[in-house]
């Protein structure tokens, strides 16, 4: 991402509102190293959206990732961002200009994007929030490093050929930092964050269709904790 937010310790969460003040100043760390995991949320009901994110919070998932799949995504972000200070809410399937606009005015801290262009790569680069472009290829991954960016997404993370494929391109391409999304549950995330050139895994393991129809946050925050507490090798951190 190109503009770095400090690190948190593991879980227990600490407060990231200040990690937020002193973004623009501290070049220590980037929104990558808040957790192992990044969540990635959909949002039907934007009145889920507060409660969803404080049992993430208290989970140890301070970094959440609201998709722009469905019409409360802009609302959810609004609200997390003024209702939730310990999230540091960014958007997802962010593609067009438009859409890095109108997320970063509801109180989006980052960016995620799927792929990306030079249009999109411009347009969230002067945003100023810190963006995750996203790739699947080597030639992405050059490209991305010849305009000054290092971290990225690497999704589809199983379909574009998962841990082998980040393992054989961390020799040649060392600089680069990925965090795989789309197919990571908690049986392979442990071998992803094994990886030099990951520094976190996106997923929605711990938000289960179910559990989230119920509204049921204690077990969202159960689930969030498992995940922040993993570590290479499937160990508790």
């Amino acid at each position: 991402m190109s503009s770095p937010l400090p690190s948190a310790p593991p879980p227990p969460p600490v407060p990231a509102s200040a990690a937020i003040a002193t973004a623009a100043s501290s070049p220590a760390s980037s929104v990558l190293d808040l957790a192992p995991v990044i969540p990635v949320v959909v949002v039907e009901d934007a009145a889920d959206a507060v409660p969803l994110a404080r049992a993430l919070v208290a989970g140890g998932l301070p970094a959440i990732e609201v998709t722009l799949r469905t019409p409360a995504a802009q609302d959810a972000i609004r609200a997390i961002a003024a209702e939730v200070p310990d999230a540091v809410v960014g958007a997802g399937t962010v593609i067009t200009p438009e859409q890095v606009r109108e997320v970063v005015a509801a109180g989006a801290r980052f960016l995620v994007s799927p792929g990306w262009t030079d249009v999109l790569l411009e347009s969230m680069r002067t945003s100023g929030v810190p963006f995750l472009p996203g790739v699947s290829t080597v030639s992405e991954v050059v490209a991305l490093l010849e305009r000054g960016v290092r971290e990225m997404k690497f999704f589809p993370a199983r379909a574009a050929g998962g841990t082998a494929y980040l393992k054989a391109i961390a020799g040649p391409l060392p600089q680069a930092r990925f965090c795989p999304t789309g197919g990571i549950g908690p049986d392979s995330a442990p071998d992803y964050l094994a990886l030099p050139n990951v520094a976190c895994v996106g997923g929605s393991w711990m938000l289960p269709a179910d559990a989230v129809a119920a509204r049921d946050w204690a077990r969202i925050e159960r689930l969030a904790r498992a995940a922040a507490g993993l570590s290479a090798g499937g160990t508790s951190r």
